[in-house]
């Protein structure tokens, strides 16, 4: 089993920038996938970002390449998602989630038992 506790949420003006963390504890393997996903209100839950534990091979959803990038820190046993000029359709509740899936299926939220707890993040001037 592994637990996951999310932080770095807050309010940020469009254009600016957010560091998201994912501390991670629990029993851990090498083909674990960590994935980032959001969900606004009224809208499904979504696809963000995706790192496999062991190798750090990353996927990006289309709407964040080039401006989030996913990266795993070893010393604090922890995913970060670095947010580089956000717009307001970034505003949502940010999940991290990890499970033993297979690469093909690391967009599907339906594939993950571990989640946390989530952490808001508000796009706003």
């Amino acid at each position: 089993q592994v637990q996951l506790v999310e932080s770095g949420g807050g309010l940020v003006q469009p254009g600016g920038s957010l560091r998201l963390s994912c501390a991670v504890s629990g029993r851990t393997f090498s083909n674990h996938i960590v994935g980032w996903f959001r969900q606004a209100p009224g809208k499904e839950r979504e696809f963000v970002a995706a790192i496999k534990w062991g190798s750090r091979h990353t996927v990006y959803a289309d709407s964040v390449k080039g401006r989030f990038t996913i990266s795993r820190d070893s010393a604090k046993n922890a995913v970060d998602l670095q947010m580089n000029n956000v717009m307001p359709e970034d505003t949502a509740v940010y999940y991290c989630a990890a499970d033993t899936i297979i690469w093909s299926s690391i967009r599907d939220p339906n594939q993950y038992d571990n989640w946390g707890q989530g952490t808001q993040v508000t796009v706003s001037s």
